[in-house]
């Protein structure tokens, strides 16, 4: 079920100093979403349906149409809180009741063929609200009085500005939903019926650098005042600038930065992004204009003071893919989704343990 490897070198060349230690699990799986309770570990795969890991036994559930708990094996998200687990799919929200031990699914009628294709979930602990990103149209879920709300937000006649993609907290007020033409941000102070509760961003009026023909926002990231917004990379021979993609940095006032591959990423989609420390983690990959498909390019790291970029030695971590879909850090292991399994990180720094005992006995 897992694979160790602990490696006592310098990782990544000149990032990481000291004692790293790294896990492989579910290999050969398709590792799509990452959550985390306080005994569990939760997984959404994409052909393996979903996996509950304990830290306290070391122990795997699988919930699947294989062990005939579930009756979809095809997840893309997934969120939990200490009742329910939440997993989103092409055929709706599924549902695990804790104290029942029950899996139940909700459709939604809104949508149209499109409306059950669930691409990514977030839960709000502070409002106890399921945030639902679906192809066409956001819901919300009061989870104690279990209400869905559906919430239109296209834009004009853009219904890519309705398709999204992506989900994040920005501290206790802002709520972002990064679509296929932009993103909006939703401010909890105000009922979400509020139309001046919205704002909608762009790659128009200065947003994005104002490049491209559209900009589709894959994952978001908060550090410090910045936005980091990772981009889907979209191109054709017909229209060589639609999506560029790249790694979008935004000051919150007038300044936008933008990491690609002219500053050492492979090239310039962005499946996810994740954060340790002074590191922002980025999974990265290509578009094929020919075949119309995305190839896996690594994984990479950057500085978020300087903003160097260096890319992961994978023969380092015995990592055998270049596909990497989800980042998860809880604030000890940073756990990465690829499309052949799920792996761990850990890293210890023995400099800075010596530190630390030695100004103990100083004390």
């Amino acid at each position: 079920m897992k694979k160790l490897f602990l490696i006592f070198f310098f990782l990544f060349t000149t990032v990481f100093y000291g004692q790293i230690e790294s896990e492989i699990y579910l290999e050969g799986a398709t590792v799509t979403g990452i959550a985390k309770e306080d005994a569990y570990l939760w997984i959404s795969t994409y052909g393996q349906g979903i996996y509950r890991y304990s830290f306290k036994d070391d122990k795997w559930i699988n919930f699947s149409t294989k062990s005939g708990n579930l009756d979809t094996d095809l997840f893309y998200t997934i969120e939990v809180n200490k009742d329910y687990v939440w997993a989103g799919s092409t055929e709706g929200l599924f549902i695990y009741n804790k104290k029942r031990k029950k899996w139940s699914r909700r459709k939604f009628a809104q949508g149209g063929q499109f409306g059950n294709w669930i691409r990514v979930l977030k839960y709000d602990p502070q409002q106890n609200v399921l945030w639902i990103g679906r192809f066409r149209n956001i819901t919300r879920l009061d989870v104690k009085r279990r209400r869905y709300v559906d919430i239109n937000r296209i834009q004009g006649k853009d219904q890519k500005s309705n398709n999204i993609k992506s989900i994040a907290l920005d501290g206790d007020s802002l709520i972002w939903f990064g679509t296929e033409s932009g993103v909006h941000r939703y401010d909890k102070r105000k009922k979400f019926t509020d139309p001046s509760a919205w704002k909608y961003l762009t790659n128009k009026k200065h947003g994005f650098n104002e490049e491209g023909k559209s900009v589709s926002v894959s994952s978001l990231l908060f550090e410090g005042k910045r936005i980091w917004f990772g981009t889907d990379e979209f191109t054709s021979e017909k229209a060589p600038g639609f999506n560029v993609g790249g790694i979008y940095i935004y000051d919150r006032r007038l300044d936008w930065q933008r990491i690609s591959q002219v500053n050492g990423l492979a090239d310039n989609g962005i499946y996810a992004l994740g954060r340790t420390g002074n590191y922002i983690w980025a999974g990265v990959y290509s578009f094929d204009k020919k075949q119309n498909i995305e190839h896996g390019k690594g994984l990479f790291l950057i500085n978020r003071n300087n903003l160097k970029v260096k890319k992961v030695n994978l023969n380092q971590l015995n990592v055998r893919t270049s596909t990497f879909l989800a980042f998860y850090f809880d604030g000890i292991n940073l756990w990465i989704g690829s499309n052949n399994g799920l792996l761990r990180i850990k890293i210890y720094n023995p400099l800075a343990k010596l530190g630390k005992i030695n100004s103990q006995v100083k004390g």
